[in-house]
């Protein structure tokens, strides 16, 4: 997977970012740390995102399956764009130094969200350089405007969350860094769960941790930047045109509901 896929002349090569997407999706399945239809995947481009598609095991993608959309998240090419994505151009409205996100269940992780349990204590030296801190995040209903806006506002001083009863998320600079944090997230969780059950999670020493922080820049992992705020107010739905009254057909109302059924399945 390329950490900078740029064509010659510079611009991001939407081809390879594509193929990319299908790589991150292929090692969340194989590493378990999502299942079924679930996880999802998107990268910021200039004035479009690639995401990944409803519906569709990740481990099982092609990149002719990933979806373009515009920063709002409406498809720009008549694909289904995954149902969190919602989830997604909230962290990219706040985070302008983000240019990748992946959400995954990866059990472990998943275990201390649902507990209720924030993985940041400074036990494992990368894990403080690469992570820092990971809160949990309140539950909100997967694929709703309660979620994202929860996850906007967290992600502005983390660059991993735990979402209560949900999953996880994960973002980068690049869709390289975005999947390393994800995988190192699930690392924590398993090496803290096996520390307590075991009754000894020695923390690192207070010095160690803050030579550890003021090495995070200088290791490619420099804090968060956050935008301000966006004033109150609707946003227009994922995949859907903004204005004012609109009239469905039989046949697009059916598909609406039959999409509502599914909202969950990814």
């Amino acid at each position: 997977m390329s950490r900078d896929p740029r064509a010659s002349d510079g611009r991001t090569d939407e081809a390879q970012l594509r193929c990319d997407i299908v790589e991150v999706g292929r090692r969340l399945y194989a590493r378990g740390l999502i299942g079924g239809h679930e996880g999802n995947v998107s990268v910021r481009l200039d004035a479009s995102l690639l995401i990944t598609p409803a519906g569709v095991c990740k481990g099982f993608l092609t990149p002719e399956m990933i979806v373009r959309t515009d920063l709002e998240g409406r498809p720009l090419d008549g694909g289904r764009a995954s149902t969190e994505t919602l989830m997604h151009t909230a962290v990219y409205r706040r985070r302008a130094d983000v240019h990748a996100v992946v959400h995954a269940h990866p059990p472990t992780a998943t275990g201390f969200a649902v507990a209720g349990i924030a993985l940041d204590r400074p036990l494992i030296a990368e894990a403080v350089v690469t992570l820092g801190p990971v809160p949990v995040i309140p539950y909100g209903q997967p694929s709703t405007e309660e979620l994202a806006d929860r996850v906007g506002r967290a992600v502005c001083e983390a660059q991993a969350l735990l979402m209560a009863n949900h999953g996880a998320l994960a973002v980068g600079a690049t869709l390289e860094q975005a999947w390393e944090r994800m995988e190192t997230l699930e690392q924590l969780a398993r090496v803290t769960l096996v520390a307590r059950i075991l009754g000894r999670d020695h923390l690192l020493p207070g010095a160690e941790v803050g030579r550890l922080e003021e090495s995070r820049a200088r290791s490619g992992y420099p804090p968060p930047v956050c935008d301000p705020e966006p004033p109150p107010g609707p946003r227009p739905a994922a995949g859907k045109p903004s204005g004012g009254a609109v009239t469905l057909s039989e046949t697009e109302l059916v598909k609406l509901i039959t999409e509502a059924v599914e909202r969950f399945r990814s």
